[in-house]
């Protein structure tokens, strides 16, 4: 019992907020998550070897920060997408587990030990994305040039994909990433443009479209990719209508998986598309011209990107690239 003066310890405080976002009052709507969804507890030799390297390193990886539901998996492979600028996002997206917030400086070290970390694991493949940065000049577009120029330094036969922001819309820190001529150009578009003022308040429909249009103009011999959550809310028209747009600005790689609710503060499951779905909407994004798409309730953007890359280059028509 608490006496009148006294002060409550911070364990009786009930938390209000998660990660920075607020706690939400949604109705849960999805039910029950099904037996496809679940997987096993990471924890193989490889998955702790990688752990302990990006621990020593001080490196941040979205595998991490977003709770990816692959990372058992991915790092007893020894695969990693690392997160440049920081842990901690200017934009409170309400489908990202990521830390919201106030970032600190950027780290002019950390394209250095990128590469060091890609070059001690022997990585032929790597992904490099970030937070969104909106107090940067550049939305931290010379960052991502500085850790692609250093992985070629050393490792110069590895081959590096970028998962950007959309740099607020600057077209020139676009153009500065592209000039560091990475192997390919990812930004997801996440969900349809409906639903983008509850899930992405921050971002614009548009603009990303704009971002894989402008990529694919500057080099065509080089391939976009995005990728696309389903259980928010969408309708099928709504996702086939998407998926049209990609298509229409030249994405060639396309991933799509379930959207999985990080917390109470984020936004609930509207529902759970059974595999079959994800079967029928590969099929018509493969009708509509994809070179190589990856449909699943387990995919993630970064999910066996290596593969999708090599699948790519090997499967797609002329028309895709």
């Amino acid at each position: 019992m608490i006496k009148s003066g006294d002060q409550p310890t911070p364990a009786t405080i009930p938390a209000r907020f998660i990660r920075g976002r607020r706690l939400r009052n949604d109705p849960v709507a999805g039910g029950a998550k099904p037996h496809w969804l679940k997987v096993r507890a990471p924890g193989s030799p490889g998955y702790r070897h990688l752990k302990r390297l990006i621990q020593e390193h001080s490196l941040n990886t979205v595998c991490e920060e977003a709770s990816c539901p692959n990372i058992g998996e991915c790092w007893h492979h020894g695969t990693a997408t690392f997160m440049i600028l920081g842990g901690v996002c200017t934009r409170a997206c309400t489908y990202c587990n990521v830390t919201h917030g106030q970032p600190g400086p950027v780290d002019a070290e950390e394209p250095t030990r990128i590469a060091q970390a890609v070059q001690l694991l022997g990585l032929d493949y790597v992904v490099i994305t970030s937070v969104d940065r909106d107090d940067l000049d550049d939305g931290g577009a010379s960052a991502f040039a500085a850790t692609i120029t250093e992985t070629r330094a050393f490792s110069p036969n590895c081959h590096i994909e970028v998962l950007v922001p959309d740099f607020g819309g600057r077209e020139t820190s676009l153009d500065d990433v592209l000039t560091a001529a990475p192997d390919v150009l990812n930004h997801n578009i996440e969900t349809v443009p409906r639903l983008y003022r509850s899930a992405r308040p921050g971002g614009n429909y548009s603009r990303a479209l704009k971002i894989l249009q402008r990529a694919r103009l500057q080099n065509h011999e080089k391939p976009t990719k995005s990728g696309l959550m389903v259980g928010l809310g969408e309708t099928w028209e709504e996702l086939v209508q998407t998926l049209t747009d990609l298509r229409e600005v030249g994405c060639g790689i396309l991933t799509i998986g379930q959207y999985l609710r990080p917390s109470p503060a984020h936004l609930p499951v509207s529902r759970y598309y059974h595999p079959d779905e994800f079967a029928a909407l590969k099929q018509v994004a493969v009708t509509l011209g994809f070179g190589h798409v990856e449909s699943g309730p387990l995919v993630r953007s970064s999910y066996h990107a290596h593969e999708q890359a090599d699948a790519f280059g090997a499967e797609a028509p002329s028309s895709a690239r």
